[in-house]
Formats: structure tokens, C-alpha cells, sequence
């Protein structure tokens, strides 16, 4: 059996899917119930409260984590005395990049690392996904404000984190192993307006937002450490966070999946 958690998120709930396509037992892991999938095992828990996980995890050989609680070798304690043995961590590539900026992920890896079990880390920039902010302004006005309007960076699609994902969990060759995971090129926010707008087939209008202005949108729903250091990546990245890496296609043999993909597959959200 493999332990998701964040079973209901953008890569969560698609590891899910894939997961039980293969073939595998899983044990669905979110604070809130979801959508049930036929075969999956569903458990209302929170990683901010690693005694409550114990159930989700007897009986469990691998783990799909997040980086979410305060105590990340509490619940890698309790995943190992439930029988997991092979963890797979959904960090940042920030803990990497920016790791005082990113301690809590940072704090995560070396849990993981000092866990005793076979572990893989998984790295991503941005997310593809992250456009979906932006489906209000595109649906009313076929408008996106975004800071940073020409900083071009390898977002990444949700769909390819799980396909990594689960080929982790499933396989061997991949212990002691940190990957950073990137889309196939670096695109600006202008860029992905426009590919959004591809995909409508209609124009989708940029407007540059000021670092203020995107700062305090930001900060409605996002902590003011991660808010500036979200900020410094977009408008300041180092050459790490610019760089596309073969790590997607070096586990998947395929190339990652573009932005235009994302934007084609999701398309309903802006309509």
C-alpha cells in the first residue's frame, strides 16, 4: 500500500489517479474528504498532528509527503512503525536555492534524509498551476496582472510532479536521489497570458503589476516570509531557478510537458 498526502491537491489527487491505474493499494491522506475514487482508502488527517496518521499508515511500504506541519519526524516516525519503508518528498526547489528563505522545506529534507528509510526528494519551481489565479480576471475581462512581466522562468506541470512521483514510489533506483524538476523551456508571465490566450482563441491582455501591488495581493492569502521570497524568485531569479533541468525526462523518458499543454488541458477554468 502507498500513503498520499495532500490526496486532494494539484499533484496529490493526479497520484492518486495514477497510483490506483497501475494497480496499486492507496491510502488517500487530506484534511478534507475529496471525491472518493473507487479502491482508494480514504483518511481525514493532518500532518500537523502526526498522532492522528497512525491508522493511515499500518500496513503502508511508501509514503508521498508534503511539507505541511511542524514536525516532520514525528510523522516520519510514525510512517516507519506502520511498515513504511521509501519516502518521497514533494519540497521546493527553493530549499535548495534559497534555503533560509525556505527553512521549513529545508528543515523537511533533512528529516527525510535522517529518517532511516529509503528516501527521494522531489524539487519543483513553480507550477504551471499556478496560473489559475489568474482564471477570475481572464474569464471577466480576458485580462492577467502579474509583477515581473518579461522574467522568464521553467514552470513546471502538476501532472509531470506526479508522474515523477509515482514512478518513485513504485520503483527502484531512485534512493538518495534529489531531483529538480522543470518544465521543458522558461517562459515569462507574458508569455503565459498569451498562451492562454492561444488556447481560448481569443487575445488575453497583460498588464504589469508593481512589486507593491503584487505584494499586497499576495499577502491576502500567503505569509509575508514566503510572500518576499516568492517575489525575489520572480523578479530576481539566480541562474539556478532560470536553468531547465533533465531530471523530468530523465525519469520519465519523455520530455516534460509545456505550458501551452497546461493551459490547453485546463481550459475550462478560463472560459
Amino acid at each position: 500500500m502507498i500513503v498520499v498526502t495532500g490526496a486532494t491537491g494539484n499533484v496529490g489527487g493526479e497520484l492518486v489517479r495514477l497510483l490506483t491505474a497501475a494497480g496499486e493499494q492507496v491510502t488517500a491522506v487530506s484534511r478534507n474528504a475529496g471525491t472518493p475514487l473507487a479502491g482508494v482508502r480514504h483518511h481525514r488527517g493532518d500532518l500537523g498532528e502526526p498522532a492522528g496518521l497512525k491508522d493511515a499508515f499500518t500496513g503502508a511500504r511508501a509514503l508521498f509527503l508534503l511539507v505541511a506541519g511542524q514536525e516532520p519526524r514525528a510523522v516520519l516516525d510514525a510512517a516507519a512503525a506502520g511498515g513504511v519503508r521509501r519516502v518521497v518528498l514533494l519540497s521546493s526547489q527553493g530549499a535548495g536555492t534559497r534555503p533560509h528563505a525556505y527553512a521549513h522545506a529545508a528543515d523537511f529534507e533533512h528529516a527525510v534524509r535522517e529518517s532511516g528509510l529509503a528516501w527521494t526528494i522531489l524539487r519543483p519551481g513553480g507550477f504551471a498551476s499556478n496560473a489559475l489565479a489568474w482564471a477570475g480576471t481572464v474569464r471577466a475581462h480576458r485580462t492577467v496582472a502579474a509583477p515581473f512581466g518579461d522574467v522568464a522562468l521553467p514552470a513546471v506541470d502538476p501532472a509531470d510532479l506526479a508522474e515523477v512521483a509515482a514512478v518513485t514510489l513504485r520503483e527502484d533506483g531512485h534512493e538518495g536521489r534529489t531531483y529538480e524538476l522543470t518544465g521543458p523551456r522558461a517562459t515569462s508571465p507574458r508569455e503565459r497570458a498569451a498562451a492562454i490566450g492561444a488556447a481560448l482563441e481569443t487575445e488575453v491582455r497583460f498588464t504589469e503589476q508593481s512589486p507593491e501591488e503584487a505584494r499586497a495581493g499576495m499577502l491576502m492569502f500567503m505569509p509575508e516570509p514566503v510572500v518576499e521570497a516568492t517575489l525575489a524568485i520572480l523578479g530576481n531569479p539566480v541562474e539556478a531557478e532560470r536553468r531547465v533541468s533533465p531530471d523530468v525526462e530523465r525519469v520519465l523518458g519523455r520530455a516534460p510537458r509545456t505550458f501551452g499543454d497546461w493551459a490547453a488541458r485546463n481550459i475550462a477554468a478560463f472560459r
